[in-house]
């Protein structure tokens, strides 16, 4: 049987057509406008989500038996604000997980209602990028808009409403709303009454690997697919990009150099870390995980490389940075173009590049940019290792994951065995998977991993590498602090 996956990005639907044995048949991409109606704001329109999405899913089956495709699910961009009236219209375009409007929100969940509260009832504190101040800003901004809602939905979950008729969610996307109990995987009643929030007006909770229902008969008609299509839950993208690199069951690590940057460990049992650094979601697998998010991660390099050295010739500039370079460097970038999430939680931060001199070149400043993305994901690295999580090695997946030089300075400013797999499709594979557990293919995401993840590749950290980063990382964890109350001053 076939198994279509979508990956809802920022930029672009990815959508991916998997056989049972987990052997990719096509994989097709449509993009769509994104939106920034002010500074620091970022919107999308979700009819222009469910429009390529459709026009991809022809595509991308274009060619094969379609009474041959089995079930459809989803990994998808998460904390979108998705708000529909009484007759499931969108009422004003999708407030986005990289929208920065909701510092007064924060503010007000965080130290009004407080950080220990929120823990409590969500096991996460408050993020600009959160479902929960979104719909706060709503409600203080466009009383007009709030007052019609009766709706809230993620954005992938657009998608599966549209392809079914059903308002769901899943629990590791709804885990990054702020309005769910992690632990307990139920909405919570507490958080609900807070943002004055009717638990009617959220969709129905499913696992990741549920079947939510078959596609609508117009859409099968539409589509040329049976109409026994099942429709799985799906996850939100770094819980279903986990999946499609095999990052289930107890321990595991995969770290994201997208966009953003992730680093994501599982777990069989729930835990959350003192200081909510982490953020502490449940997990596609049925079980939980700790996740690490910084806000620019492969985006810091392309920024770097379009905007101010102005090249696309990415490996290029890379070619410089030879073997000796590494761990000499003098130069540190911090990467937080777009504020930062964790460990920091500080929409104020800044990108700053430190410690330059006559004869920097622009080859050290390309090595810093690399070198800080992965300098800051050990940021969130050392708050799991408080916890007692001991990690030894990690796969890898997303954009930067391309590049050897970048996986070579993970695994050496990280310590891990980096483990590379043979087909990196991230969010899109790990739904196909999903999609494939749905239909009865595997009894359980565990048995597709094993089954489907194989690891073609390990980059090593080497001891004389590791300790000279060992070093340039005790100085990088201090700029951040003594940069703060600048930031503060200057945002």
């Amino acid at each position: 049987m076939l198994y279509i996956g979508v990956d809802l990005g920022t930029s672009a639907v990815k959508l991916l057509l998997m056989e049972g044995n987990g052997r990719i048949v096509n994989i097709v991409s449509k993009e769509y406008p994104l939106y920034f109606p002010h500074p620091g704001w970022s919107e999308q329109k979700p009819e222009d989500w469910y429009e390529q999405s459709i026009a991809g899913i022809r595509e991308l089956i274009a060619d094969v038996d379609k009474s041959q495709i089995a079930g459809i699910s989803f990994g998808g961009q998460m904390h979108g604000l998705v708000i529909l009236d009484e007759k499931d219209t969108v009422i004003r375009p999708a407030i986005l997980w990289n929208d920065g409007r909701t510092t007064e929100e924060c503010d007000y969940l965080n130290n009004v209602i407080g950080q220990d509260k929120l823990s409590a009832y969500t096991a996460n504190i408050s993020f600009t990028g959160f479902t929960a101040p979104k719909i706060l800003w709503v409600k203080n901004k466009e009383p007009e808009n709030f007052a019609r809602i009766r709706k809230i939905m993620l954005p992938k979950d657009y998608i599966a409403y549209k392809l079914t008729g059903v308002h769901c969610t899943d629990v590791s996307d709804a885990s990054g709303m702020l309005l769910f109990d992690v632990k307990n995987r139920c909405w919570s009643k507490e958080m609900c009454g807070i943002c004055g929030v009717r638990e009617e007006q959220l969709a129905k909770i499913y696992e990741s690997y549920e079947t939510v229902g078959t596609v609508l008969p117009q859409i099968a008609q539409e589509l040329g697919i049976p109409g026994t299509v099942k429709v799985a839950a799906g996850g939100g993208d770094n819980a279903a990009a986990a999946v499609g690199t095999g990052t289930v069951g107890d321990g595991r690590c995969n770290i994201s150099l997208g966009t953003s940057g992730t680093i994501f460990i599982s777990s069989d049992k729930f835990g959350v870390d003192k200081f909510n650094a982490l953020h502490a979601f449940a997990h596609a697998d049925g079980h939980y995980h700790l996740m690490g998010c910084m806000l620019s991660a492969a985006s810091c390099n392309k920024w770097w490389m379009d905007e101010i050295v102005g090249t696309t010739d990415y490996a290029g500039e890379q070619a410089g940075i030879t073997d000796d370079r590494l761990g000499e460097n003098h130069v540190y970038f911090l990467p937080y173009l777009m504020g930062e999430r964790s460990p920091h939680n500080d929409p104020n931060a800044r990108g700053t590049f430190i410690g330059m001199t006559m004869d920097t070149t622009r080859t050290d400043m390309t090595q810093a940019v690399l070198e800080g993305v992965a300098y800051a994901l050990r940021d969130s690295l050392e708050v799991a290792k408080s916890l007692g999580i001991r990690i030894e090695r990690t796969k890898i997946c997303g954009g930067g994951a391309k590049s050897p030089l970048w996986k070579k300075m993970i695994a050496n400013i990280m310590n891990l065995k980096v483990d590379v797999i043979e087909s990196e499709e991230g969010p899109a594979m790990g739904g196909a998977m999903l999609a494939a557990v749905a239909c009865g293919e595997y009894a359980s995401v565990e048995e597709a991993a094993e089954k489907i993840v194989r690891v073609v590749e390990t980059v090593e950290p080497t001891p004389e590498l590791v300790e000279k980063y060992e070093a340039r990382y005790q100085q990088f964890k201090q700029i951040y602090p003594a940069c703060r109350a600048l930031f503060e001053a200057i945002k």
